[in-house]
């Protein structure tokens, strides 16, 4: 339990959202009001810190305001523009967090210190395979519309948690898509092949495997929806499964267990890694 605090055997990730995205917008705005301080103290107006920082006037306002989330590279650079002597940069962990979605922090969280991930998905491309066109175009889709704001948050987050691909020493990765995952042309055909590739890219990586299932497979071990198995420092294996907003973090054997099961039958079924980007590559000619 030490390093999964708070998580029950199976603990709800979207009961309490609202409380819990509460909590995420009151770090913004205590951040925002101590960025303010500092900045005034400073002698600063909005749009000479802006230059200064290379923001405009209204980004440093939805700052101050807490309605955006400020970059890690943004704190660090006011934190020593405005001499805040590391006040805004220890904050700046709980900011991070705060880009991401309620129900998915805790998950966010795991997934950044793991040592392995495996993850099964059936809808759409994988988060941490998107590339930035293909991440805009899932969250303009997305109903109820989300505002400008709303998709530039999420898109940089997403793209944030892309840096498990460069960290040292590399985790272990694989993905198990389903077929379908990769001929839904979401935002049109240039963004699918601009898609396509970026799954070869990471699919060559040494520590990464990418397998398909082939929607003619007459057996199929996981029919009960996508999954994350995510392996931390400690040892430990923790399951995330989310739908419809609804998430949830498994950290009991039983469930891991079954979880663990699943993915093993699954990879068995799929195609193997070379013949996953031998498909991957046939679909990019077509496409």
């Amino acid at each position: 339990m030490s390093e999964v605090a708070g998580l029950a055997e199976e603990e709800p990730g979207a009961e309490g959202e609202e409380r819990e995205s509460g909590a995420g917008s009151g770090i913004l705005r205590v951040f925002g009001r101590q960025l303010k301080r500092f900045r005034l103290r400073a002698g600063l107006e909005r749009a000479e810190f802006g230059s200064m920082t290379g923001y405009s006037v209204s980004t440093i306002a939805a700052y101050e305001q807490g309605r955006r989330v400020p970059p890690p590279k943004f704190i660090d650079q006011a934190d020593e523009v405005l001499d805040a002597g590391g006040v805004l940069q220890e904050m700046k962990e709980e900011v991070a967090r705060a880009q991401f979605p309620a129900f998915f922090r805790d998950a966010a969280r795991l997934e950044g210190e793991a040592v392995g991930l495996h993850v099964y998905e059936m809808y759409a491309v994988p988060g941490l395979l998107q590339t930035e066109e293909y991440a805009r175009a899932v969250f303009a889709v997305r109903r109820p519309l989300l505002d400008e704001d709303r998709i530039e948050q999420g898109l940089s987050a997403r793209l944030a948690r892309q840096e498990i691909f460069t960290r040292k020493p590399a985790p272990l990765v694989s993905f198990v898509l389903e077929e379908c995952v990769l001929q839904r042309p979401l935002g049109g055909r240039d963004v699918l092949r601009g898609q396509l590739e970026q799954v070869l890219l990471i699919g060559h990586k040494r520590n990464v495997e990418i397998q398909v299932m082939p929607v003619s497979r007459e057996d199929h071990g996981a029919l009960g929806g996508p999954f994350t198995l995510i392996d931390t420092p400690e040892g430990r294996r923790i399951a995330y499964a989310e739908v419809q907003g609804d998430s949830r973090l498994y950290s009991g054997q039983s469930k891991v267990r079954e979880l663990e099961a699943r993915y093993g039958i699954l990879r068995a079924q799929a195609l193997t890694p070379s013949e996953s980007l031998a498909y991957v590559e046939k679909l990019l000619g077509e496409t």
